[in-house]
């Protein structure tokens, strides 16, 4: 890690919510911050957990909860 305000050291992360503030935050108009909280978290959701082609296409949780019971099986096979 660098100095404070350095961006090039977490640059990942500036990144996204740069694309969050850009894309998501600033093209509505938010009557409360309750309501903005719900909005951004919910945009964050939606990221995080949208179907992958990589593996699949399901989403991250599916994709562990399938191999966990997969290795369960194998295991209990060996």
């Amino acid at each position: 890690m660098g100095y404070t305000g350095i961006c090039w050291d977490n640059s990942m992360a500036e990144s996204f919510f740069a694309t969050l503030k850009t894309e998501f935050y600033y093209r509505r108009g938010w009557p409360t911050l309750g309501r903005a909280i719900r909005g951004v978290a919910a945009c964050i959701e939606d990221r995080y957990n949208r179907r992958h082609s990589s593996i699949g296409h399901v989403t991250p949780v599916d994709f562990e909860m399938q191999y966990s019971s997969q290795a369960a099986e194998i295991q209990l096979a060996a």
